[in-house]
């Protein structure tokens, strides 16, 4: 897919987000392969820039990609690009969330179209069987049930503060258990694996459902739990798990919502009791109040909150596949990510001009 083995990897705009999306060691390695790779400077980052300059790495300002990025680089990044340049003309790889009919998506997706760019977005790079392939699933599951278990006991301060692992496990070990009970649903995929291995670090009892169980979603049963941690990954619109009409008729003991999907504004939102996100300086929206109260807890980047951790997971997870960007062959894992833009761009823009 490309002639020139380059990467550039942008710093993040979004001031909350200090992942990477390669780490300094993972860089050399490929740098040791023959790819020739620049990073921005960054000043939220987790790793130091020293660090991936010690690996080999050509080093430049923040921002600099849309100046100074050659037209065959692959420029590298996580998060949501910043509002300039219009016209998009590199080749994009991040996570974009163009592909699901959120609002934001024609915006950016008229700007490939107006540059003639291309979005390899991470969330569609994926194997044949349709299994991601680099996700941030797990700590994104992680710390989104370690913040609702810590604000059902009443001790989740704002603004947020990422922090290593062992910081956040002690927190969650402080207070005794309470009797609390959590509920994760898609239990069984990455983000809920990290769900329930944070809110068994909590002490707090945990029932797992999986696709059979929201198949025949027995929302009574749901309501009974203290926590609620929605972890299921949709591509199909499908019934909701919870409505406004559960909120009005005030049952059951439901007092907390984690929802790690964070699917607003798209048909494939699954908890339509709230349409807005939350984030690191206001993490908890109150959905009802009075006597039963239930908040909302929906940040799109929980992962940041680990950053180490979790850069050092996705990174092992993706350098393999960035090998394989350089291939002499196309890869067929990132082909597939090619022909989920060419879709997208398609239905905005007509055939010929996504062709």
């Amino acid at each position: 897919m490309a002639d020139t083995p380059q990467l550039w990897i942008r710093s993040e705009t979004r001031p909350t987000e200090r992942r990477a999306p390669l780490t300094p060691e993972d860089a050399g390695l490929l740098v040791r392969r023959g790819v020739r790779i620049t990073v921005e400077d960054s000043a939220h980052r987790v790793f130091p820039l020293d660090a991936y300059a010690a690996a080999g790495c050509r080093t430049a300002p923040a921002g600099s990609w849309a100046r100074d990025a050659p037209g065959t680089a692959y420029v590298l990044g996580l998060k949501e690009l910043p509002p300039a340049p219009e016209a998009l003309h590199h080749r994009h790889v991040y996570f974009g969330h163009a592909y699901k009919g959120q609002p934001q998506a024609p915006g950016l997706l008229r700007r490939f179209a107006v540059g003639g760019g291309t979005l390899l977005d991470l969330e569609y790079l994926a194997d044949a069987e349709g299994r991601r392939l680099a996700a941030f699933g797990y700590w994104a599951g992680y710390a989104g049930a370690a913040l609702a278990a810590l604000h059902a006991r009443g001790r989740l301060t704002a603004p947020l503060v990422p922090a290593p692992r062992r910081e956040l496990d002690a927190r969650l070990r402080e207070a005794a258990p309470g009797g609390l009970r959590a509920l994760v649903i898609g239990a069984g995929g990455r983000s809920g694996r990290g769900a329930c291995d944070a809110l068994t670090t909590a002490g707090i009892a945990v029932t797992r459902w999986g696709r059979a169980a929201t198949r025949r979603l027995d929302r009574a049963a749901l309501l009974d739990h203290d926590i609620l941690v929605n972890a299921v990954l949709t591509t199909r619109p499908v019934p909701p798990f919870l409505t406004a009409a559960d909120l009005e008729s005030g049952t059951g003991r439901l007092s907390v919502i984690a929802d790690i999907t964070c699917d607003t504004g798209s048909e494939l939102h699954l908890l339509p009791v709230y349409d807005r996100l939350t984030d690191w300086t206001a993490p908890v929206r109150r959905l009802r109040g009075g006597s039963r109260p239930l908040d909302v807890i929906a940040i799109d980047n929980l992962p940041s909150l680990l950053p180490a951790e979790a850069a050092r997971a996705f990174s092992a997870d993706l350098l393999p596949k960035l090998a394989d960007l350089h291939a002499a062959s196309p890869d067929p894992d990132w082909l597939r990510c090619r022909a989920a833009f060419t879709t997208a761009m398609r239905a905005l823009t007509g055939p010929d001009r996504a062709a």
